[in-house]
């Protein structure tokens, strides 16, 4: 018997789907909140997949005569310029200990891309609906503005950080003295 090419294919593609592994509901998938955990002195944040454009090495920064104090200065990163902001320092007066393979998250804002400086990585985080809490101290002080629901989980609790909020405030988009 002479098959054709497409039966052929055919035949393979519905032995495949006759032994192919249960997928997971998609459903509960699309209920979990995802995002990339770090830390900012003692707290705990987490802001969205869609508002971190990338997690990278500090550049070597070049400072800016005349900036607030939390503006490190203007990165290269690919031949693209863009501020590097102590996030600490804005929100907590407190600078940053810069460290040996220091990271930043790189967030997009009107007008191009900022880094900020972040005390630690922890990576991707999720978190299901029924670990929501209330963001108590994580939304003290500064943070008010910017953290507005939270997640336990492993004993810690993880305020989300938005971003977006932040890329939106007057002082962070006037970094001029």
């Amino acid at each position: 018997m002479n098959r054709s090419p497409f039966d052929i294919l055919e035949d393979f593609e519905r032995r495949s789907l006759a032994h192919a592994v249960a997928q997971p509901a998609r459903e509960a998938a699309r209920e979990q909140w995802r995002g990339v955990g770090y830390r900012i002195g003692r707290r705990r944040l987490v802001s969205g997949f869609d508002e971190v454009v990338e997690i990278v090495r500090l550049p070597p920064t070049t400072p800016v005569p005349g900036a607030q104090p939390w503006l490190l200065g203007i990165g290269n990163l690919r031949g693209n310029l863009f501020p590097v902001i102590d996030l600490k320092q804005f929100l907590e007066g407190e600078r940053t200990v810069l460290h040996e393979g220091q990271r930043v998250l790189v967030m997009r804002q009107p007008g191009g891309d900022v880094a900020l400086t972040i005390d630690e990585l922890y990576g991707q985080r999720g978190f299901d609906p029924e670990q929501a809490v209330e963001p108590g101290e994580l939304a003290g002080g500064r943070y008010a503005n910017f953290v507005k629901q939270a997640y336990r989980s492993e004993d810690h609790d993880w305020g989300v950080f938005a971003l977006s909020l932040l890329a939106r405030t007057p002082e962070f988009r006037q970094a001029a003295l």
